[in-house]
């Protein structure tokens, strides 16, 4: 392999295929994995590493080539099926078409890549089919795993095809290098599919922490239209069965049911989706549900956020809660920990670890209607805990910026590159800047 520098770096492509990570956040297919790419991008760009994402196409009147993450960071959008959105798993059939067009492109620019970076199982395996085009390692982060998924789906409708999972096993076996984002996570891998342990590396997701730091809760309120004295209950995600937002109803329900007092005082906000329900089965059924438990009033789907707005949300949030059946990692809980908010979080996957029970939030049972409305209860009756927690959350969050998350990538990275790992130190960070300064965190909210 020789390394194709720009000013004396090396070059970075990533595959995102089934979705642009400058999407907006909350729909049907936009969420932590398109958050990990663009973050991730942004942050080796501003070190001076070119990077170049590749995705779908997903509108033939965009411009093909987006600077928005910097100068040094490129967002390439590449036909493949149909220029519209597409069924993800549809997108299997078009991915020669896909490769075909990075190498054009690569070609048509006089450019090579030195590390091929892939998000999910379709990237994945175009990765694969690229490695050899210009001897570039394939380092591959799945971000969720199928057959985790199919252990929690409750209907024939939300099971992943047997595609996904073969295809996820053949690129364990022939990636070089994998990123799991939590320990468990790797032990997935082995025991469901078989994955070498000693090629997968860990780094767990990152968060901003310029953008998502605490705010005095008064103005936050006053952003998203809270009174003061009320307490709003968040939820920030897909609106997907998986995502446990019934039990979360449910559990608002039984809240009010024991604390009619506190009915009028306070609400759930639920972010994510395109808030149709015509064309959005899982938020009837959601609306549905609301209604039937006399809710409605208390309920408010907000639909999609942009992610610059969802800091005066967390910050105006008396809690989150991440009631998921099944998470990887869970970025929406580190976010809100971020602005020093507590969480409350289903006990799997990544969140399991990453809330410390009792610390920066509570872990509960995944679908237990009763054990998270006793956690909300708790939050709401004693302020001086709440508090606590927040101030505790989010000096926790502070070791998760991307500043670290981009060094501990790079030294994946230089040990991939095949004797030429050198070409990746200088753009490391590792040391600068001294020990981290854990914020002040200033909640007045009731």
């Amino acid at each position: 392999m020789v390394i194709a520098q720009t000013n004396g770096a090396p070059r970075i492509a990533m595959m995102s295929v089934h979705t642009c990570p400058l999407a907006t956040l909350g729909g049907k297919e936009t969420g932590g994995m398109n958050v990990y790419v663009r973050e991730l991008a942004r942050e080796l760009g501003n070190r001076g590493l070119p990077v170049d994402v590749f995705t779908r196409s997903q509108d033939a009147r965009i411009n093909r080539i987006s600077r928005r993450l910097g100068n040094d960071v490129r967002v390439i959008h590449l036909p493949a099926g149909p220029e519209e959105p597409y069924n993800k798993n549809e997108i299997f059939n078009h991915l020669p078409q896909f490769v075909a067009g990075v190498r054009q492109f690569a070609d048509a620019e006089g450019i090579s890549y030195d590390v091929l970076h892939s998000h999910y199982w379709l990237s994945g395996l175009a990765a694969k089919a690229l490695r050899e085009t210009w001897g570039a390692p394939v380092v591959h982060m799945f971000h969720t795993l199928a057959e985790l998924k199919n252990r929690v789906a409750t209907s024939a409708a939300e099971l992943e095809p047997e595609l996904r999972s073969s295809c996820e096993g053949e690129i364990m076996q022939e990636a070089d290098v994998l990123i799991a984002a939590t320990t468990l996570e790797r032990e997935q891998m082995r025991t469901y599919y078989g994955a070498d342990p000693s090629k997968i590396q860990i780094v767990p997701p990152g968060v901003d922490l310029d953008l998502f730091r605490p705010l005095p809760c008064e103005s936050s309120r006053a952003a998203v239209g809270i009174p003061l004295d009320h307490h709003m209950i968040l939820f920030v995600g897909r609106i997907q069965p998986i995502k446990g937002i019934d039990t979360l109803i449910r559990a608002m329900a039984e809240l009010a049911r024991k604390r009619p007092h506190l009915k009028g005082k306070m609400c759930l906000s639920i972010i994510g989706g395109a808030g149709d329900p015509a064309t959005d089965g899982e938020l009837a059924r959601l609306q549905t549900l609301e209604r039937e438990l006399g809710i409605d009033d208390v309920v408010t789907f907000l639909g999609s956020r942009a992610q610059e707005t969802l800091v005066n949300y967390y910050n105006a949030a008396s809690m989150v809660v991440v009631p998921s059946h099944y998470e990887s990692f869970g970025m929406v809980a580190l976010e809100a920990m971020a602005c020093g908010t507590p969480v409350i979080a289903s006990d799997v996957g990544g969140l399991s670890l990453n809330v410390a029970d009792g610390f920066n939030g509570y872990l509960v049972p995944k679908g237990d209607v009763d054990a998270l409305a006793y956690k909300m209860e708790l939050m709401l009756e004693h302020e001086q805990l709440r508090a606590q927690l927040g101030t505790q959350a989010c000096q926790w969050a502070q070791r998760f910026s991307w500043q670290t998350i981009a060094d501990e990538t790079l030294n994946i990275y230089a040990k991939a590159a095949n004797g030429h790992g050198e070409a990746f130190l200088p753009y490391m960070s590792t040391g600068r800047g001294g020990a981290v300064q854990l914020p002040v965190v200033e909640r007045e909210c009731p």
